[in-house]
């Protein structure tokens, strides 16, 4: 012996013991169908021999019924064999001890469940082989024939017309949620579409007006040396955002090994406006009213309308100031980026009102808000949103704020 233990049967090394119950063809669900709908079978053969007469109880026809439970096993992987055996053997017992016109449980059971999982010509069919098996096994001519010919029959449809009915509802029910899902992954594609275009329009036209600038002051060292930290800068920056964005991608694949970066807010703002000053874009930056914490969602859509603002600013305006302003009212907050340039237009001719925009606009509607694009009329361009912000979702934010500077 090594001194190792051998692990129990039916155990595994990586999770719980394996229940011998998931090993059967059925489950805990058909067992108990099948017990339920076999005793009352019993209790209603018990019932009926007792109100008819009692000599006509039998034990092979008692047996018979106990058994006739047993197909109901196979209900959900073989519903016609099923159905077939549960005819069968309903069939000898009525032959062994007749008990006039009946609709059992069991039989209910095994027709419903061929409703609900095959097609309408096999449930048709179905249908009329059960109308047909019971009506001639249960005929007894000591009795009125026209109520026994048509109780069995009326019977059977009801219940091959409920099978049908709940499963065209589960049909529709799934599509549904099919597409629930379906518009789920589309507006995170979206969501997703929206955090790369801001990251890299505006950290890539960053890096290349730095670029340019590093170029064409070749002789001036330190106008140099600036533009190639803003440029290391908005590289870094840029690189870091991504891997957020990827660690998001990744959510539920693999174990985080280090608990993800804040997403930039409105304490961000700064550093946007000290890199749209370097980028050669003098902006002015104003806060109105008393600060108050913003939920990250709405702090991270404050950055994005800025980080876009500046950066269409910069790209389109031309030669010109922009201002950004932001104001906490008592209801909601405004973030305002204007511009004051006359520039050429884009080469787009809707580069003004692009993806970029849309973005904006598709952010500010997702908080329920407004915003605001166009022309200023003393010329230049203004983007204005107004985002809805509540004294719950301040507070909750403030809370939020204390456990992020705790840890």
């Amino acid at each position: 012996m090594d001194g190792r233990q051998r692990p129990e049967a039916g155990t595994g090394t990586d999770g719980p013991p394996e229940d011998w119950t998931d090993r059967l063809p059925w489950t805990r669900t058909d067992a108990l169908v099948a017990i339920g709908a076999g005793t009352l079978d019993l209790l209603g053969y018990l019932l009926l021999g007792q109100l008819n007469d009692s000599s006509s109880m039998s034990v092979p026809g008692f047996a018979v019924v106990v058994l006739a439970g047993l197909p109901l096993l196979a209900r959900r992987s073989r519903p016609v064999p099923a159905l077939a055996a549960v005819l069968v053997l309903q069939a000898t017992a009525d032959l062994l001890s007749p008990r006039g016109p009946h609709f059992g449980a069991v039989l209910i059971v095994a027709l419903y469940s061929v409703g609900v999982s095959r097609r309408v010509p096999v449930t048709v069919a179905a249908v009329v082989v059960t109308s047909v098996t019971t009506t001639l096994s249960q005929l007894r001519f000591d009795a009125p024939i026209w109520p026994q010919l048509l109780a069995d029959p009326v019977a059977a449809v009801l219940v091959g017309a409920a099978g049908l009915a709940v499963a065209r509802w589960q049909r529709e029910v799934a599509a549904n949620r099919r597409l629930l899902a379906d518009r789920a992954v589309a507006d995170e594609r979206r969501r997703i579409a929206r955090e790369l275009h801001d990251i890299v329009a505006h950290h890539i036209t960053t890096m290349q007006l730095m670029a340019g600038g590093a170029r064409a002051n070749l002789g001036d060292q330190e106008v140099v040396r600036d533009a190639l930290v803003v440029l290391e800068s908005s590289g870094r920056l840029a690189l870091r955002e991504m891997r957020q964005l990827l660690n998001v991608l990744r959510t539920g694949d693999e174990p985080d090994a280090a608990p993800p970066l804040p997403q930039p807010g409105v304490a961000e703002l700064d550093r946007l406006v000290d890199e749209s000053r370097v980028a050669g874009l003098p902006t002015e930056f104003t806060v109105d009213g008393p600060p108050r914490p913003l939920p990250p969602t709405l702090g991270l859509t404050v950055f994005r309308m800025v980080q876009e603002g500046l950066t269409n600013a910069r790209k389109y305006a031309g030669p010109a100031r922009a201002t950004v302003r932001l104001a906490y009212h008592p209801d909601r907050v405004t973030v305002e980026v204007r511009d004051d340039g006359g520039g050429a237009p884009p080469p787009e001719p809707t580069g003004r009102t692009g993806y970029g925009l849309l973005g904006m606009r598709e952010r500010v509607a997702l908080h329920g808000g407004t915003l605001t694009t166009g022309p200023q009329p003393g010329g230049g361009f203004a983007v204005i949103a107004e985002l809805p912000l509540t004294d719950a979702e301040s507070a909750e934010a403030a809370v939020q704020h204390g456990q992020l500077a705790a840890r």
